[in-house]
């Protein structure tokens, strides 16, 4: 069975267009690169998902503001702990069919499978904390002025070597 994610389901027609418009001349930019320091093999790896997931126990993200506002996305953040298994999270994201990650996390955070790297010697080591946030948000000052600098400082005080994004 195909499965198709509509991008555009909680959207007016006009909002449609003016969005597929924005993503056509949005010219290509430099991607930011930073060579490593150190080999893989010592480095501490964790991992970001635009994906939406949080755990069962944490808040979720607000979906329902999405709903009312198209235009908006929750902004925030949730930190999921290394070990987190399938069970664990529930994913709250209305762009993504949660069938997925709901039988599978490494589908939208491959923690498993850093793991994996980590026993066989590939990286130096998993760090402590992974992150999720809602990558459907087309209002994103708060995330980039608020959220990321927080999920940075996190990530430093944990001494990670490596990000590995995860996109939705």
């Amino acid at each position: 069975m195909t499965r198709t994610i509509d991008s555009y389901k909680f959207v007016s027609g006009i909002t449609k267009r003016t969005m597929e418009t924005w993503a056509k001349i949005e010219s290509p930019r430099e991607i930011p690169w930073t060579p490593l320091e150190k080999p893989l093999s010592e480095c501490r790896v964790a991992l970001i998902s635009s994906g939406g997931i949080a755990l069962k126990s944490d808040i979720p993200f607000d979906q329902e503001g999405e709903r009312q506002n198209p235009w908006w996305g929750d902004p925030t953040h949730r930190i999921i702990p290394r070990g987190t298994k399938t069970g664990d999270i529930k994913l709250y994201h209305l762009h993504v069919d949660p069938c997925y990650v709901e039988a599978d996390i490494n589908c939208l955070l491959p923690i498993d499978r850093l793991e994996e790297l980590a026993v066989a010697g590939e990286i130096g080591g998993v760090a402590p904390s992974h992150y999720a946030f809602m990558g459907y948000n087309l209002q994103p000052r708060i995330l980039l002025e608020e959220t990321t600098p927080k999920i940075i400082r996190n990530l430093k005080d944990e001494a990670v070597d490596v990000v590995v994004l995860v996109p939705a």
